[in-house]
């Protein structure tokens, strides 16, 4: 079941995120979130008209996934970035494909032109995910991260709506 996130969620969340940031170089953030930043991701989301959704599976939060304006200002009004994870255990089974849908359709009915994804060079199956789901490379950015000691390329890809 796809949702929108809840305050209550915070602690599933966290876990989740904190997953790929303590373990991983899919993302470069090296801080693990708090449920306090967690509720505020959340009523930020909501207060900007931008969806934060969750999956869930028997009761188990198992994904989540938002998106928000690429960069501030009017110019860039239409132009979306978003944030996608799933359960280490969960991925290969079809939540990662209905999450991207359901927030890239909520983008769209609110205007968006597109969405872009900001991938981890290290990240191979990300990337391939977002090839699928019809994203193309449009730049990658050589050691725009760091994290664990080394220098992390970002991969941008862009899909039009």
């Amino acid at each position: 079941m796809i949702r929108p996130a809840r305050a209550e969620d915070a602690p599933a969340l966290a876990a989740l995120l904190n997953h790929w940031i303590l373990h991983s170089a899919v993302t470069f953030n090296p801080v693990p979130r708090t449920e306090a930043d967690i509720r505020a991701m959340i009523a930020d989301k909501a207060a900007g008209d931008q969806a934060f959704l969750v999956a869930e599976d028997a009761g188990r939060l198992i994904g989540q996934a938002s998106y928000g304006q690429f960069r501030g200002g009017a110019g860039y009004r239409t132009c979306m970035e978003h944030s996608i994870s799933l359960q280490p255990d969960c991925r290969g089974k079809g939540t990662g494909r209905t999450l991207l849908t359901a927030i890239e359709d909520h983008a769209r009915t609110r205007g968006a032109h597109q969405m872009i994804a900001g991938v981890s060079g290290e990240n191979p199956d990300g990337q391939a995910f977002h090839a699928r789901m019809g994203y193309r490379v449009i730049a990658t950015v050589p050691e725009a991260g760091h994290k664990f000691g080394r220098f992390l390329d970002l991969v941008l890809m862009q899909k039009f709506l």
